[in-house]
Protein backbone atom coordinates (compact mmCIF):
# COMPACT_ATOMS: atom_id res chain seq x y z
CA UNK A 1 0.00 0.00 0.00
CA UNK A 2 1.13 3.65 -0.78
CA UNK A 3 1.27 5.15 2.40
CA UNK A 4 0.45 9.00 0.77
CA UNK A 5 -2.55 9.65 0.66
CA UNK A 6 -3.88 6.75 2.25
CA UNK A 7 -6.68 6.94 4.30
CA UNK A 8 -6.02 5.62 7.83
CA UNK A 9 -8.18 5.25 11.21
CA UNK A 10 -6.20 4.43 14.52
CA UNK A 11 -8.33 3.40 18.01
CA UNK A 12 -6.71 4.58 21.14
CA UNK A 13 -4.94 7.47 19.51
CA UNK A 14 -4.50 9.49 22.41
CA UNK A 15 -1.21 8.21 23.67
CA UNK A 16 2.00 5.47 23.27
CA UNK A 17 1.10 3.62 20.26
CA UNK A 18 -1.60 4.80 18.60
CA UNK A 19 -0.30 8.54 18.96
CA UNK A 20 3.07 7.44 17.60
CA UNK A 21 1.52 5.68 14.60
CA UNK A 22 -0.75 8.87 13.64
CA UNK A 23 2.29 11.39 13.68
CA UNK A 24 4.47 8.95 11.95
CA UNK A 25 2.23 7.61 9.38
CA UNK A 26 0.66 11.58 9.01
CA UNK A 27 4.38 12.57 8.85
CA UNK A 28 4.39 10.25 5.99
CA UNK A 29 1.75 11.94 3.94
CA UNK A 30 -1.03 9.45 5.07
CA UNK A 31 -5.07 11.13 6.09
CA UNK A 32 -5.07 9.93 9.76
CA UNK A 33 -8.21 9.98 12.06
CA UNK A 34 -7.66 8.92 15.88
CA UNK A 35 -10.44 8.27 18.49
CA UNK A 36 -9.87 7.92 21.96
CA UNK A 37 -12.47 8.24 25.49
CA UNK A 38 -10.42 11.22 26.77
CA UNK A 39 -11.41 14.06 25.05
CA UNK A 40 -9.13 16.53 25.55
CA UNK A 41 -6.32 14.01 25.81
CA UNK A 42 -7.24 13.19 22.31
CA UNK A 43 -8.01 16.38 20.56
CA UNK A 44 -4.19 17.57 22.02
CA UNK A 45 -2.53 14.64 19.99
CA UNK A 46 -4.51 15.34 17.12
CA UNK A 47 -3.08 18.66 16.85
CA UNK A 48 0.32 16.98 17.85
CA UNK A 49 -0.02 14.26 15.17
CA UNK A 50 -1.60 16.18 11.89
CA UNK A 51 -4.58 13.70 12.78
CA UNK A 52 -8.62 14.02 12.68
CA UNK A 53 -9.91 13.51 16.22
CA UNK A 54 -13.34 11.17 17.08
CA UNK A 55 -14.30 11.44 20.15
CA UNK A 56 -15.44 7.79 20.82
CA UNK A 57 -15.16 4.11 22.61
CA UNK A 58 -14.87 1.53 20.59
CA UNK A 59 -16.68 -0.26 23.57
CA UNK A 60 -19.80 1.30 23.22
CA UNK A 61 -21.68 0.39 19.42
CA UNK A 62 -23.06 4.04 18.76
CA UNK A 63 -19.89 5.00 19.26
CA UNK A 64 -18.68 2.77 16.43
CA UNK A 65 -21.60 3.62 14.20
CA UNK A 66 -20.46 7.25 14.86
CA UNK A 67 -16.26 6.71 14.62
CA UNK A 68 -17.42 5.60 10.67
CA UNK A 69 -19.87 8.12 10.21
CA UNK A 70 -16.97 10.96 10.63
CA UNK A 71 -14.64 8.83 8.67
CA UNK A 72 -16.39 8.23 5.51
CA UNK A 73 -17.23 12.35 5.70
CA UNK A 74 -13.99 13.73 6.59
CA UNK A 75 -11.51 11.31 5.25
CA UNK A 76 -13.69 10.41 2.15
CA UNK A 77 -13.37 6.56 2.62
CA UNK A 78 -10.96 4.23 4.47
CA UNK A 79 -8.06 1.91 3.77
CA UNK A 80 -6.75 0.79 6.91
CA UNK A 81 -7.83 0.29 10.53
CA UNK A 82 -5.66 -0.13 13.18
CA UNK A 83 -7.47 -1.37 16.03
CA UNK A 84 -5.18 -0.57 18.94
CA UNK A 85 -7.29 0.89 21.67
CA UNK A 86 -6.25 -1.74 24.54
CA UNK A 87 -7.09 -1.66 28.25
CA UNK A 88 -5.62 -4.36 31.00
CA UNK A 89 -5.87 -5.81 34.39
CA UNK A 90 -4.73 -8.07 36.21
CA UNK A 91 -6.00 -10.34 39.06
CA UNK A 92 -4.88 -13.92 40.10
CA UNK A 93 -7.42 -16.73 39.65
CA UNK A 94 -9.02 -16.63 43.15
CA UNK A 95 -9.10 -12.85 42.79
CA UNK A 96 -10.94 -12.70 39.59
CA UNK A 97 -14.59 -11.57 38.96
CA UNK A 98 -16.85 -10.98 35.92
CA UNK A 99 -16.59 -7.36 36.14
CA UNK A 100 -13.03 -7.45 35.17
CA UNK A 101 -13.79 -9.38 32.56
CA UNK A 102 -16.54 -7.70 30.95
CA UNK A 103 -14.90 -4.28 31.40
CA UNK A 104 -11.05 -5.64 29.63
CA UNK A 105 -13.11 -8.10 26.99
CA UNK A 106 -15.60 -5.58 25.93
CA UNK A 107 -12.54 -3.01 25.05
CA UNK A 108 -9.95 -5.54 23.49
CA UNK A 109 -12.42 -8.70 22.13
CA UNK A 110 -16.16 -6.65 21.75
CA UNK A 111 -14.60 -3.46 20.49
CA UNK A 112 -12.24 -4.76 18.09
CA UNK A 113 -14.47 -7.07 16.68
CA UNK A 114 -16.67 -4.06 16.01
CA UNK A 115 -14.28 -1.88 14.28
CA UNK A 116 -13.31 -4.46 11.97
CA UNK A 117 -16.85 -5.46 11.37
CA UNK A 118 -17.38 -2.08 10.04
CA UNK A 119 -13.79 -1.89 8.19
CA UNK A 120 -14.53 -5.10 6.20
CA UNK A 121 -18.25 -4.08 5.13
CA UNK A 122 -16.48 -1.09 3.31
CA UNK A 123 -13.21 -2.79 2.01
CA UNK A 124 -14.95 -6.15 1.29
CA UNK A 125 -17.02 -3.31 -1.52
CA UNK A 126 -13.71 -1.74 -3.04
CA UNK A 127 -11.73 -5.08 -2.87
CA UNK A 128 -8.66 -3.58 -0.90
CA UNK A 129 -7.94 -2.64 2.80
CA UNK A 130 -5.79 -3.28 5.62
CA UNK A 131 -6.77 -4.39 9.27
CA UNK A 132 -3.88 -4.11 11.96
CA UNK A 133 -4.44 -5.74 15.10
CA UNK A 134 -2.07 -4.40 17.88
CA UNK A 135 -1.87 -7.25 20.70
CA UNK A 136 1.04 -8.31 22.27
CA UNK A 137 3.25 -10.74 23.55
CA UNK A 138 0.99 -11.96 25.84
CA UNK A 139 -0.97 -13.26 22.83
CA UNK A 140 1.52 -15.40 22.64
CA UNK A 141 1.83 -17.02 26.16
CA UNK A 142 0.05 -16.65 29.75
CA UNK A 143 1.87 -15.19 32.72
CA UNK A 144 0.94 -14.72 36.40
CA UNK A 145 -1.90 -12.42 36.84
CA UNK A 146 -2.51 -12.14 33.32
CA UNK A 147 -5.74 -14.45 33.23
CA UNK A 148 -7.89 -11.32 32.12
CA UNK A 149 -5.01 -9.88 29.90
CA UNK A 150 -3.61 -11.95 28.17
CA UNK A 151 -6.84 -14.43 27.38
CA UNK A 152 -8.27 -11.31 25.45
CA UNK A 153 -5.31 -11.03 23.59
CA UNK A 154 -5.62 -14.83 22.78
CA UNK A 155 -9.10 -14.13 21.48
CA UNK A 156 -7.68 -11.09 19.69
CA UNK A 157 -4.95 -13.43 18.07
CA UNK A 158 -7.45 -16.08 16.95
CA UNK A 159 -10.21 -13.39 15.29
CA UNK A 160 -7.04 -12.00 13.71
CA UNK A 161 -6.22 -15.57 12.13
CA UNK A 162 -10.28 -16.20 11.20
CA UNK A 163 -10.56 -13.04 9.43
CA UNK A 164 -6.97 -13.73 7.50
CA UNK A 165 -9.11 -16.82 6.64
CA UNK A 166 -12.45 -14.74 5.80
CA UNK A 167 -11.16 -12.18 3.72
CA UNK A 168 -8.23 -13.01 1.55
CA UNK A 169 -10.43 -13.49 -1.19
CA UNK A 170 -11.60 -9.62 -1.27
CA UNK A 171 -7.83 -8.53 -1.12
CA UNK A 172 -8.30 -7.31 2.08
CA UNK A 173 -4.73 -7.96 4.46
CA UNK A 174 -4.82 -8.56 8.50
CA UNK A 175 -2.15 -8.55 10.27
CA UNK A 176 -1.23 -8.86 13.97
CA UNK A 177 1.50 -7.06 16.09
CA UNK A 178 2.98 -8.35 19.56
CA UNK A 179 4.79 -5.97 21.28
CA UNK A 180 6.42 -6.72 24.07
CA UNK A 181 6.83 -4.25 26.94
CA UNK A 182 6.34 -0.78 25.99
CA UNK A 183 6.05 1.95 28.43
CA UNK A 184 3.13 4.12 27.72
CA UNK A 185 -0.76 5.01 29.73
CA UNK A 186 -1.29 1.68 29.30
CA UNK A 187 -2.44 0.43 32.98
CA UNK A 188 -2.12 3.17 34.74
CA UNK A 189 -5.33 4.09 36.31
CA UNK A 190 -5.01 7.86 35.47
CA UNK A 191 -3.86 7.15 32.07
CA UNK A 192 -0.37 9.12 32.62
CA UNK A 193 2.66 7.99 30.30
CA UNK A 194 5.66 6.31 32.05
CA UNK A 195 9.07 7.23 31.44
CA UNK A 196 10.98 5.30 28.80
CA UNK A 197 13.82 2.84 29.44
CA UNK A 198 16.85 2.06 27.59
CA UNK A 199 16.40 -1.75 27.90
CA UNK A 200 12.56 -1.72 26.84
CA UNK A 201 11.03 -0.57 23.36
CA UNK A 202 9.08 2.69 23.03
CA UNK A 203 5.95 3.09 20.84
CA UNK A 204 8.21 4.56 17.81
CA UNK A 205 9.16 0.71 17.17
CA UNK A 206 5.71 -0.50 16.61
CA UNK A 207 5.07 2.45 14.74
CA UNK A 208 7.45 1.51 12.46
CA UNK A 209 6.75 -2.09 12.36
CA UNK A 210 2.97 -0.90 11.31
CA UNK A 211 4.22 1.30 8.68
CA UNK A 212 6.16 -1.47 6.99
CA UNK A 213 3.90 -4.06 6.80
CA UNK A 214 1.54 -1.46 5.33
CA UNK A 215 4.35 -0.44 2.77
CA UNK A 216 4.64 -3.66 1.51
CA UNK A 217 3.52 -4.37 -1.77
CA UNK A 218 -0.53 -5.41 -1.60
CA UNK A 219 0.30 -8.69 -3.31
CA UNK A 220 2.12 -9.66 0.13
CA UNK A 221 0.86 -9.95 3.58
CA UNK A 222 3.10 -10.33 6.78
CA UNK A 223 0.51 -12.16 9.02
CA UNK A 224 1.61 -11.53 12.43
CA UNK A 225 5.17 -9.95 13.78
CA UNK A 226 6.27 -10.13 17.19
CA UNK A 227 8.67 -7.01 18.61
CA UNK A 228 11.18 -7.92 21.79
CA UNK A 229 13.58 -5.50 23.33
CA UNK A 230 17.11 -6.07 21.61
CA UNK A 231 17.98 -6.97 25.45
CA UNK A 232 15.31 -6.18 28.29
CA UNK A 233 17.65 -8.05 31.40
CA UNK A 234 20.29 -4.58 31.18
CA UNK A 235 19.92 -2.53 33.43
CA UNK A 236 20.86 0.82 32.90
Amino acid sequence: MKIKDSRILITGGSSGIGKAAAKLLSDSGAKVAITGRDKEKLEKAAAETGSIAIHADVAVESDVEKTYKEVMEKLGGLDCLVNNAGIGDFQTVDELTLDSFMKVYSVNVFGAAMMAKKAAEIFKKQMSGNIINIASTASLKGFARGTVYSSSKFALRGMTECWQAELRPFNIRVMQVNPSEVPTAFGDPGRKEREGAPNKLTSMEIAHTIKAMLEMDDRGMIPEVTVWASNPFTKK
